[in-house]
């Protein structure tokens, strides 16, 4: 790795918040009924070095974009990266760190299924320079996995979790909740097995159901019912109490973590950094000479590859955002955070401030509260409705 050196570059107020490179393996063994993400199976071999060769090549693309920036994270997500070779995997992060400079202390995260865990490719992403793995438990009994459509038992699930533990000094795994006549009582039995067997994080993810999915057209047909807000409301409360008590505080609506471990990479999408978006249907916010811009690549994975083979990158939309989407978007990230946000960096991107009779009320509404150090954020109350919060606030 080259030696760390100061970013430099258009002065803005997003590159305070550290720069960090996002890879999206786009390939799945299966996909889940509930899942709109960019994932893709097949059933013949995927060609790893054609298409290794092809991020590369986007990785530079995005250097070369991003002079003197030092990345202090990556994160390898999908799709289901764990299906990738070892070797795969640390010839991505030989070429992000030929391409930037990386912090000493980098936090390289990978995704990975129960089902495609194995102490021998651990061993081997350990040694190619991931340090930290997030695991997709999903569940924790079988009958709620079988619902999900997920190919792993409870048992496998935790034997992976172990897997890791063995591998990995920091290491995450996620669970649904809300899923359909699921109880209160349940789910706190799940809940506690799960903070049991975690280290450090949890990220605990109520079921939304999203248009094009299968769950869609099942809840639209009225063969599948989630609770109803009131339910899913009671869920929420109890997940807040329990791993509050359990040390697992909530460091953004959706993640729990032991004081200090709370994800890096996931804190710079939060708190509106910069980052390069590599791979097949990836997005990136990146700050370049004509301001802060969205860059989002072609979704299909062969079609992503052969435009990368003929262009050198696979981005099919690029949009300069304007101060006020800029504003907006810093405002719905940074709010999900308990530490919340700085007014006056709003101010900066924006170019006014908020206004101060919204803040009063939605704070005298017991919504929103306000630091001594002048930031503002969500209460255990606003947090269930900040999209309403959000709403408000920004006017």
């Amino acid at each position: 790795m080259r030696a760390m050196t100061e970013p430099t570059g258009p002065d803005h107020p997003t590159r305070d918040a550290g720069f960090g490179v996002y890879v999206h393996w786009p390939f799945c063994a299966s996909k889940c009924p509930y899942c709109d993400f960019n994932s893709h199976v097949r059933h013949a071999p995927v060609d790893e070095a054609r298409f290794l060769a092809a991020f590369r090549a986007e990785i530079a693309h995005a250097a070369a974009r991003t002079p003197g920036r030092v990345v202090s994270s990556v994160f390898l997500g999908g799709g289901t990266p764990s299906l990738m070779q070892p070797a795969t995997v640390a010839g991505l992060l030989d070429a992000i760190a030929a391409a930037w400079s990386v912090a000493p202390d980098v936090e390289i995260t990978l995704e990975a299924n129960p089902t495609s865990v194995e102490a021998g490719r651990f061993r081997g992403y350990r040694a190619a320079g991931v340090n930290r793995v997030s695991l997709g438990v999903q569940a924790m009994d079988d009958a709620s996995l079988k619902a999900l459509g997920r190919l792993h038992t409870a048992r496998e699930a935790m034997e992976a979790v172990a897997v890791a533990a063995a591998h990995f000094e920091r290491y995450s795994f996620d669970l649904i909740y809300a899923r359909p006549d699921q109880s209160v009582a349940a789910w706190r039995s799940e809940l506690g097995a799960a903070i049991a067997r975690a280290a450090e994080h949890l990220s605990l993810y109520q079921l939304t159901i999203e248009p094009g999915t299968p769950f869609h057209g099942l809840a639209a047909a009225g063969k599948l019912v989630p609770p109803d807000d009131d339910a899913a409301r009671a869920l929420y409360d109890v997940t807040q109490e329990i791993c509050d008590r359990a040390g697992f505080g909530a460091y953004e609506i959706s993640n729990h973590a032991r004081p200090g471990a709370q994800s890096r990479h996931n804190l710079l999408y939060w708190r509106y950094g910069e980052y390069a978006g590599i791979g097949p249907g990836a997005h990136g916010r990146l700050v370049t000479p004509d301001g802060r811009v969205c860059t989002i690549t072609e979704r299909a994975p062969e079609a992503w590859r052969d435009r990368v083979e003929r262009d050198g990158h696979g981005i099919v939309e690029t949009e300069v955002l304007s101060p006020e989407i800029q504003a907006d978007e810093f405002l719905m990230m940074g709010l999900r955070l308990a530490e919340g946000i700085d007014p006056a960096r709003y101010a900066r991107l924006k170019g006014r401030p908020l206004d101060a009779a919204r803040i009063a009320t939605l704070t005298g509404d017991g919504l929103l509260r306000r630091s001594a150090d002048g930031r503002i954020a969500a209460t255990p109350r606003g947090a269930p409705v900040l999209n309403a919060v959000v709403a408000a606030l920004a006017g």
